[in-house]
């Protein structure tokens, strides 16, 4: 065991980690040190560029810059003397000498060091580059401190950003010199949320100074980024990463410039309740922007009155079959959860669910049915501790960036990525091995590799007879399906089927990724087993950096199918079916529960054309909008005797509602 080391800052003995830093240490310790070139944040490492945390140390004749310098066993270190905060106040001034108006932290710095004009001849102005919609460059304000370059292309993994020319002439350029808005910027924005001088900066109200901050999840994709949103008079002004368990800091275009539309124009903020004599049907539209043609404007007494009096008036006449209920996979665990108990308490129906049946039903029944749960065995930084990652019908770097950054910071580090999929996908251009396999032979493909591992005697026996069933079964089925065989089916050679198993067996630790190009097929739960079968076959689960990750869609489908807004499922996965679990649920909600399994999203509009429904409750689902066959969804949701729906906006859906 490394043991910590012991030195003096500032006349006080203190310890460092063996991977501290002296900045870091003095930062535990509440010694404030100015620092410009710098992020104490995962994935960011010190450069020593800025030389704005310059230390004396005693005995050495120069300064050292604290971010990089690690203590040593007796050492003397002086954060402030004289000598160390002279230097950091003629790097300021030097710094400032070129700048138009100092912001953010260096501005702080000059302030705290006392730095006002400098002494030193201006140089020439730099033009504002104003071409992206998102991100405004304005390098008159730039120092140079290398960070914009580490977050594009160590963190994020863009390679947009640069250094270019020399001396004087060195400044920061995108791609070739472009113009930002003509460069090959993704907009993940994380040049603008390290840059401490305000040269970049979002292109809508960069002035603005916030009145608070609010800490918050993304409202985008199943990634989980969590965000700080700044609020400047009840308006998000500016969002930023972080450090969260899933994003590290890091946010895509979506998560750190989307969140415009909480303040649009077509935001509902007063019950609606339709008018009398408005009749619905399936080619029904409203507009947005005049919904008085539909609806009246209510108090939110009358609306509830309404909405439940509707409810309550069908669960008399026709008995709870005749209601369901939609939830929704963008809100928390804590909407889901209430919204299923209300269906299942108030309804007396299991007829609830959510877009999952729509996204990654048969990757949740695959994982249920082989490992105990429907959730991912692991989050998507741990493959930054793999030997290879397989994604297979996805496309992360366009669906889910930011979990597309850690695979792309883990291939830089000597991860072998396998990418297979019919399509030529952003990941592609940075595959080991790329499978362009013919589309829908997906099972046919999987079970080639899985042939291969089991004949070839490749797969950890020990592992699989210490934590799986059934395996001489598994071997039977798939004996039949030589690479050989399979090549003509899925398009891919023999031997490549072959190198791919090999590979995939002998990592000390594998990840496979997968999206709903896998999930939405006519076989999607045979697709999803046969993945599974191959990280259990090979020991791939419960160790770092291996795992199953199937990729998300909304931000909380993971969530709201834990929580139980499921017809066939109780919170924690209690199968409704399930005597005991039925029992336990009936003595917690202390009312009696329908014991039998609900309908799913689309079963549910079935029964709507057959009769049998009723009445629903949706809450912010749009299945006018998303559902298969719309105009087969649109008469259903016409033919709704009493439809409420709850929601920020006036979708699709909400044109039909009561």
């Amino acid at each position: 065991m490394i043991k910590n080391i012991k030195f003096s800052l500032d006349g006080k003995e203190v310890e460092a980690a063996p991977d501290e830093t002296i900045w870091q240490v003095a930062r535990r310790v509440g010694e404030e040190i100015p620092h410009l070139c710098y992020r104490d944040a995962p994935d960011y490492r010190g450069d020593g560029n800025c030389r704005a945390c310059v230390v004396e140390i005693e005995g050495e004749q120069r300064l050292s810059a604290s971010c990089i310098r690690k203590p040593e066993p007796g050492m003397s270190v002086l954060s402030a003397s004289k000598r160390a905060k002279k230097a950091r106040q003629m790097v300021l001034e030097l710094l400032i000498t070129d700048l138009a108006s100092p912001e953010g932290e260096f501005e702080k710095w000059t302030w705290a060091l006392g730095v006002g004009k400098s002494r030193f001849p201006v140089g020439l102005p730099i033009e504002r580059d104003v071409s992206h919609p998102a991100i405004r460059v304005d390098l008159d304000n730039c120092i140079q401190c290398g960070l914009c370059v580490r977050a594009c292309r160590e963190v994020q993994a863009n390679d947009v950003i640069g250094l270019a020319w020399r001396g004087a002439d060195s400044r920061v350029v995108f791609d070739l010199d472009d113009p930002l808005g003509d460069s090959t910027c993704v907009a993940c924005g994380e040049c603008v949320q390290v840059c401490p001088a305000g040269a970049l900066k979002p292109a809508q109200n960069d002035e603005l100074a916030a009145d608070r901050l609010v800490d918050s999840v993304c409202p985008y994709c199943g990634v989980g980024c969590q965000v700080t949103f700044h609020v400047k008079d009840e308006r998000i002004f500016r969002v930023d990463g972080r450090d969260g368990p899933a994003n590290r800091n890091r946010l895509c275009v979506k998560g750190r410039f989307g969140l415009d539309y909480v303040n649009h124009a077509h935001r509902l903020v007063q019950p609606l309740i339709r008018k009398d004599g408005v009749k619905k049907s399936g080619d029904l539209i409203v507009d947005p922007d005049d919904p008085s043609a539909a609806f009246r404007i209510a108090s939110w007494d009358e609306a509830l009155t309404k909405a439940a009096e509707g409810l309550k008036q069908i669960l008399k006449e026709s008995g709870a079959g005749a209601l369901a209920g939609f939830g929704s996979a963008k809100g928390s665990n804590e909407e889901a959860y209430l919204f299923q108990k209300l269906v299942r308490t108030g309804f007396a129906t299991n007829n609830v669910d959510h877009c999952t049946r729509l996204c990654h039903a048969s990757s949740v029944a695959a994982l249920l049915e082989t490992i105990g749960s429907g959730a991912v065995t692991a989050p998507v930084v741990e493959c930054l501790n793999s030997d290879l990652i397989m994604v297979i019908g996805a496309n992360p770097g366009s669906n889910h960036p930011v979990a597309a950054s850690f695979i792309k910071n883990a291939v830089r580090q000597g991860t072998e990525l396998v990418v297979i999929d019919p399509r030529e996908t952003y990941l592609t251009r940075y595959a080991t091995h790329r499978l362009q396999f013919r589309p829908g032979s997906d099972v046919a493909l999987l079970n080639a590799l899985l042939n291969v591992i089991i004949e070839e005697e490749l797969h950890d026996k020990q592992y699989v007879e210490t934590h799986t069933q059934g395996f001489a079964e598994l071997a039977r089925h798939v004996k039949a399906f030589e690479p050989e065989r399979m090549a003509p089916i899925c398009g891919i050679e023999a031997d490549t089927l072959r190198l791919i198993a090999r590979k995939f067996a002998g990592a000390e630790a594998a990840m496979i990724f997968w999206g709903m190009g896998v999930a939405q097929h006519t076989h999607g739960t045979d697709n999803a087993r046969c993945l599974i079968a191959l990280s259990l076959i090979c020991g791939q689960i419960g160790r770092p950096g291996s795992g199953l990750h199937p990729l998300r869609g909304q931000n909380n489908v993971q969530g709201a199918s834990d929580v139980g807004l499921i017809p066939m499922m109780y919170p924690d996965y209690k199968l409704v079916a399930d005597p005991v679990a039925h029992k336990e649920f009936e003595a917690f909600w202390g009312c009696d529960l329908d014991p039998e399994k609900g309908l799913t999203v689309v079963e549910i509009i079935d029964a709507i054309h057959a009769g049998e429904i009723r009445g629903m409750y949706i809450m912010g689902e749009n299945p006018a909008m998303s559902d298969p066959d719309t105009s087969h969804t649109r008469e259903a949701l016409a033919k709704l005797e009493h439809l409420v729906v709850q929601d920020i906006f006036l979708t699709e859906t909400a044109a039909f509602a009561d």
